[in-house]
């Protein structure tokens, strides 16, 4: 396939926070015909068109979704399902629709089973993000050499997985890689769940309002995603209830053992156990 050309798209990002806010600045480097931006935060868009971010913003979608080559949907997963199936009429014939929510297999069916024959949809997952939210958070630099995954299925169009792929490329992301949904949220139940959860049941053990001044590097570095938007994180872990919760699990049985070899004074079964976990990090 040769290079789309982007110079002819109009693009519409639904959502400005941090990574709609992202792409929409990030999507400059195209040099689009027209960055359209969707949010129901009228303030926010009017400082998004003041920033230059975006060419307009509106709180309906109709209008530019009838202009809209690209349609970027940075929602949460329940939103992105109901803003298409709500919006289906209005989508321009031909337009390829991709998302950036952090579950896949229910969203990647849902979408599919609704979605219009001239339309095409991919599926998506940016691993980039900051500590704090928010299109005022918001940077074209955070996608800079960051992993993508993307989830085709049997009705991904080719064509289209291509536009999305060089669109990342030009973006600066690595280059993405592919993955079935199901397999896609394996993976991210263990990377990307599974650490915000024990963050969070870090800052919820012992006493931490008094040892600001006490903690140490590691103990910031475990908690660093605890300041973890609390909706949106909930809706992403029971979306994912199965295999978070086999992660949970196991990871739970590995502090088990570290806690009986602490309680029975083994050594030798501890040290193994910390050895085995180093070298696993090094090969990682």
């Amino acid at each position: 396939m040769s290079e789309p050309d982007f110079s002819s798209m109009e693009m519409t990002v639904v959502g400005l926070g941090l990574i709609g806010g992202s792409f929409a600045m990030a999507l400059h480097q195209l040099h689009p015909k027209a960055i359209w931006a969707v949010d129901i935060d009228a303030n926010i868009l009017d400082q998004a068109e003041k920033d230059g971010v975006i060419t307009q913003g509106f709180t309906d979608a109709e209008i530019p979704l009838q202009r809209s080559d690209v349609v970027i949907i940075a929602a949460y997963p329940d939103q992105s399902v109901t803003f298409i199936k709500n919006n289906l009429a209005h989508f321009k014939s031909g337009a390829i629709i991709t998302d950036v929510a952090g579950i896949k297999e229910k969203l990647v069916q849902e979408i599919n089973g609704c979605l219009r024959s001239d339309l095409s949809y991919v599926g998506g997952h940016p691993l980039a993000g900051k500590e704090s939210g928010g299109y005022s958070n918001a940077s074209a630099a955070i996608f800079q050499g960051a992993n993508y995954l993307l989830t085709p299925v049997a009705e991904t169009r080719p064509d289209s997985l291509a536009v999305i792929e060089k669109m990342l490329l030009r973006l600066g992301f690595r280059t993405p890689l592919q993955m079935s949904p199901a397999k896609h949220d394996t993976v991210i139940a263990l990377t990307s769940q599974l650490p915000h959860v024990i963050a969070a049941a870090l800052m919820n053990s012992g006493d931490t309002e008094d040892t600001g001044s006490l903690v140490g590097g590691s103990f910031r570095d475990a908690t660093r995603v605890a300041r973890m938007n609390p909706e949106l994180w909930s809706e992403l872990l029971l979306e994912n209830k199965k295999n978070i919760l086999v992660q949970i699990d196991e990871f739970i049985e590995n502090v088990q053992h570290i806690r009986s070899a602490i309680a029975d004074n083994n050594q030798e079964q501890l040290s193994g156990m910390l050895k085995e976990a180093g070298q696993r990090r090094e090969r990682f």
